[in-house]
């Protein structure tokens, strides 16, 4: 794990002043703070920051060269297969024990194609001398990041967004599209950033300078008839994943909430090295019915893990929104990105790994709006009297501050259940701030969804090309900000194929949701925790929007901010906050996106 940063130029010489290479990797020293590397010749100048997981005691270190034909090979990830890899190329002359020297071989070996025999999360830039290309490429999930401009002829990338701005050369104009995703869904889709002239590597892709874009992330094939043990091969699956991810020189942690996907990780782990040796980490809150520490020391104490605590006050969560609006050059709208980064601050006292949950939702049926989708058709088929009865009895229920009450699921099922599919999806699991029409990248995945799958998998398929990268930038932004590797077991590619090959009913089974899982996770912990409701990482924003943030809620949170974006209509923002503090609705996820994007914007653009 570490930070890459580059400028390359393949029609002249380079064009790189040291100071602007000494700026951009300073933008990166908290994803790399063990060390540095750069390469600079007369055409390509590749840099990294370090963070010492494998190898740690080796002198030598990235960018790996080759020194028979110039090659040079940086990247920030990890490679899990990287022995399988050796092993093929006993004859190279390896210097270290790093999985990432051994992308060099492969290289040599199948040129950007041997990219797709990578088994791992990585971001790289692989420099040829003999061909002048710079070849760019992200893991098929995009658990890394990488940011690409082109500035004057010049490619200039890096691992983050403030890298590229590090270079006087990139623009920072703003992407009104990338502005409306946000509006609509809560994140950007695609290649955009908030940049217009800064895009994103896409997730399993590979680019060239020379103009070259492909794409090697297997597409996922409709469902099939269920295998015969499924729960045993799941449970073979991601035991093998845990242990693969487990690899490291540094002492490995799993970040445990107490919910049904991270305590599994941490049984699989427990199970793979001794439980004294794992540590567990969860975070609670001040407001009762958002703290969930009791499960998550449940959990720790059945397995027997050393078990980390920390309370994020209001205050903890407003300094911390504060400090990432100043350092991450994206505006993250999720609140949970907040807790994740306190948590991951305490667990790099004690570890430099942490394995998470990311992915097991969208493989495996985990969110509410599925079993939401699965009853939607037969509550449309009721007769309109009988639905509009339901809806004053659900209307007239008080709104209320606890974390995800069931009446606002309610609410939101009996306001959206009769709308056509997609849009149903994008009311329940968007931003919720207006009926915004979704971008055309957004509605190329939906329709690849559909093609693909039937049913309820196209949703999760959906999920799993949209939200599940905002959550994968959520993850990182929050751990790296810290020095922290995150790891997902979950997105393995074998587990991954597996579940994108099950029936919708191993994932969906009425209203309980990923039934394969928890049969999965009944043979390692405690019953209640498997059959408990699924409510995730919650934060109480409107809490925080009352009191620690109320100043800068009333400063940013303003009709005449967002309207004279030609985004929303006029008066739409007054009325969200007159219905919320009025109590007659709960637009406490709309609010919150206005919030964090009106204090990114203020910050980044000075508007």
């Amino acid at each position: 794990m570490c930070g890459i940063y580059g400028v390359v130029s393949v029609t002249g010489p380079t064009m790189t002043d040291p100071k602007i290479l000494q700026d951009m990797a300073c933008t990166l020293v908290h994803r790399g703070p063990d060390g540095s590397g750069e390469f600079v010749d007369d055409h390509a100048a590749l840099g990294i920051r370090l963070l010492r997981i494998i190898d740690r005691t080796n002198p030598v270190t990235q960018p790996f060269r080759d020194p028979a034909t110039g090659v040079v090979v940086v990247c920030n990830g990890e490679i899990y297969n990287s022995p399988e890899i050796r092993t093929r190329y006993r004859d190279f002359p390896f210097r270290t024990g790093s999985d990432v020297e051994s992308i060099v071989p492969l290289f040599l070996d199948k040129g950007s194609a041997g990219i797709t025999d990578l088994d791992g999360m990585y971001a790289l830039a692989i420099w040829d001398p003999r061909t002048r290309e710079i070849v760019l490429a992200r893991d098929p999930r995009g658990e890394k990041p990488l940011f690409a401009a082109n500035v004057d002829g010049l490619l200039v990338f890096g691992s983050e967004i403030r890298t590229l701005l590090a270079h006087p050369g990139v623009g920072t104009s703003v992407d009104t599209s990338a502005i409306e995703d946000i509006l609509t869904l809560g994140y950007t889709v695609g290649a955009k950033t908030m940049f217009e002239d800064i895009r994103t590597v896409e997730p399993g892709s590979v680019s060239t300078v020379l103009g070259s874009t492909w794409n090697y992330e297997p597409a996922a094939g409709a469902a099939s008839s269920a295998p015969n043990d499924p729960s045993g091969n799941l449970d073979e699956l991601l035991e093998a994943a845990v242990k693969r991810q487990l690899r490291a020189d540094v002492p490995v942690g799993v970040f445990a909430s107490g919910g049904v996907d991270s305590s599994l990780l941490a049984a699989y782990a427990a199970k793979a090295m001794a439980p004294t040796r794992l540590h567990t980490f969860a975070v609670g809150f001040e407001e009762p019915s958002y703290d969930e520490r009791n499960a998550a020391r449940a959990v720790a104490r059945h397995l027997g893990t050393n078990h980390i605590e920390i309370l994020a006050t209001s205050k903890d969560l407003t300094a911390q929104l504060r400090q990432m609006i100043d350092r991450v050059a994206e505006p993250i709208a999720d609140p949970a990105v907040l807790p994740t980064a306190l948590l991951a601050t305490e667990a790099k006292h004690h570890v430099g790994v942490v394995l998470s949950g990311e992915g097991a939702d969208e493989l495996l049926g985990g969110y509410p709006t599925y079993p939401g989708h699965a009853g939607a058709g037969r509550y449309a088929r009721l007769p309109r009297a009988v639905r509009s009865g339901i809806q004053r009895i659900v209307n007239s229920m008080p709104v209320s501050d606890t974390k995800v009450p069931i009446r606002l699921l309610l609410k939101r099922f009996v306001a959206h259940a009769s709308k056509p599919a997609l849009d149903r999806h994008v009311a329940w699991f968007g931003a919720q701030i207006d009926d915004l029409s979704l971008s055309p990248e957004a509605l190329k995945i939906w329709q690849a969804s559909v093609d693909r799958f039937d049913d309820l998998s196209r949703f999760m398929y959906f999920d799993y090309c949209t939200y599940l990268r905002a959550l994968l930038a959520k993850i990182d932004r929050a751990t790296m900000l810290s020095s922290l590797e995150s790891r997902a077991p979950y997105l393995d590619p074998r587990v991954r194929h597996f579940a994108f090959g099950l029936p919708d009913h191993l994932k969906v089974d009425g209203i309980q949701t990923k039934p394969l899982l928890k049969h999965v996770a009944s043979r390692y912990l405690p019953r209640r925790i498997v059959r408990q409701r699924k409510r995730g990482l919650s934060v109480p924003v409107n809490q925080l929007m009352r009191t620690e943030l109320r100043d800068d809620f009333d400063r940013v949170v303003r009709d005449e901010r967002f309207e004279h974006m030609g985004l929303l209509p006029p008066g739409r923002v007054g009325e969200l906050i007159s219905q919320h503090r009025a109590r007659r609705a709960d637009h406490g996820r709309a609010l919150w996106t206005l919030l964090v994007l009106g204090m990114w914007t203020e910050h980044w653009m000075g508007a």
